[in-house]
């Protein structure tokens, strides 16, 4: 691959990434948690989700669950190959763990999630060698702000409450 090839390649990335930021932003606006994700498949959105675990009640209406049902209906099945997920945090054990499960090759992460991780922070299950699957994980993408957005959110929440 040429230098310009790269470069063409980490701009559509980033470009990705930008648009799970969108999500992400929509997720901020009604109050919840927010994280965003898309699926892209042959450089096509296939799906996209953002967290709604609040507005649904629903403990799994995280945005990678949400996204990856999404594709799945867009695709006709369950599982994902050829698929890359862009999400602005890193997913918890439940979302790598579906992650997982889906065979999606690959997953770029915006911030890493210190508390709750499950991708290299406090787990890595993507990439656990006892399961039947890995999946190549990119983190740092357009980690300034995806963590920025979650850093409002809950600098907010804490004026709230006050």
């Amino acid at each position: 691959m040429d230098i310009n090839e790269g470069e063409k390649r980490a701009s559509e990335h980033a470009d990705f990434m930008k648009l799970a930021l969108e999500e992400a932003r929509k997720a901020y606006d009604m109050g919840e948690v927010p994280v965003g994700a898309v699926i892209v498949r042959d450089g096509e959105i296939v799906g996209r989700g953002h967290n709604l675990t609040h507005t649904v009640k629903d403990p799994t209406a995280h945005a990678e669950i949400i996204a990856l049902r999404d594709a799945a209906r867009t695709l006709g099945g369950w599982r994902l190959p050829g698929c890359t997920m862009y999400v602005t945090t890193e997913p918890c054990s439940m979302c790598a763990g579906a992650i997982v499960l889906s065979r999606m090759p690959r997953l770029f992460i915006g911030t890493m999630d210190p508390k709750a991780g499950a991708c290299g922070s406090v787990y890595n299950i993507v990439a656990d060698s006892r399961l039947n699957h890995r999946v190549e994980t990119e983190t740092g993408l357009l980690a300034e702000e995806c963590g920025q957005l979650m850093k409002e959110f809950f600098r907010s929440l804490r004026k709230k409450k006050q």
